[in-house]
């Protein structure tokens, strides 16, 4: 049975939904046959007020979050899993445990389904969970056929960097080096990227030496933005 609090969540995400915004949503997340968000459906509400209706709602229940979290609209995901990153920053290591397994088991069901969802919150809940616990689970998810486990394992390492630790970005980035799929290419760029920005870049370069021949060219234009003019002719070539 449906809580009023997550009622009264869904009207104010269904009020706030934009048609003319949802058609460019659906284009830009790729939701036609085929595509890598396929079958996806967006209501058309911007980042910024779905975050804003998420923070109002941080009290909602964990049974709610996961209804809200199984629902076929992009919105109604995003919403819930905002929702779980604040709850995750303000709880316990018991309730983190929770928020981390419903994370991993809508990952596996791919209710996580676009890079967005991804982005925002993998780190900030799988990462966060895994810096102290076993980030060896980040191996299990690299090696995953499923396109979106693949890029929670690499973006999760994002909270590593930020506290200061490349070495599970590099290993991950590793097994992650010659994925097929142009959203692997970029977050593993991405990740690298940041090594070299917030820990260090000879770290990142040690990595760029060993694979810059024959890495996805996406992958090193993402890795290597940063650097200056030479050295990014270096890597191209």
């Amino acid at each position: 049975m449906t809580s009023q609090n997550l009622k009264n969540l869904i009207k104010e995400l269904n009020v706030a939904s934009d048609k003319e915004k949802a058609k460019i949503y659906q284009r830009f997340f790729k939701t036609g046959k085929g595509e890598y968000g396929e079958g996806d459906i967006f209501i058309g509400v911007t980042t910024p007020k779905m975050k804003e209706i998420a923070k109002k709602y941080s009290n909602l229940s964990l049974k709610d979050v996961k209804i809200l979290l199984s629902n076929k609209i992009h919105e109604y995901r995003s919403c819930a899993l905002a929702i779980l990153v604040n709850k995750f920053n303000k709880t316990d290591s018991s309730e983190r445990k929770n928020i981390f397994n419903i994370y991993i088991k809508n990952a596996k069901s791919n209710k996580i389904n676009n890079w967005d969802l991804v982005d925002c919150s993998a780190d900030k809940i799988v990462g966060a969970y895994l810096f102290d616990e076993n980030p060896e689970i980040l191996r299990k998810l690299a090696k995953s056929k499923n396109l979106w486990e693949k890029r929670i394992a690499i973006v999760s390492t994002f909270h590593f960097i930020k506290n200061n630790k490349h070495e599970k970005t590099i290993e991950i980035s590793e097994i992650l080096v010659n994925d097929k799929h142009d959203l692997i290419h970029k977050a593993v760029g991405w990740m690298l990227r940041e090594v070299g920005k917030r820990v260090s870049q000879e770290k990142e370069e040690e990595f760029l030496e060993r694979h810059h021949k024959t890495m996805p060219r996406t992958m090193l234009r993402y890795a290597i933005e940063r650097f200056d003019d030479k050295k990014k002719k270096y890597y191209m070539s």
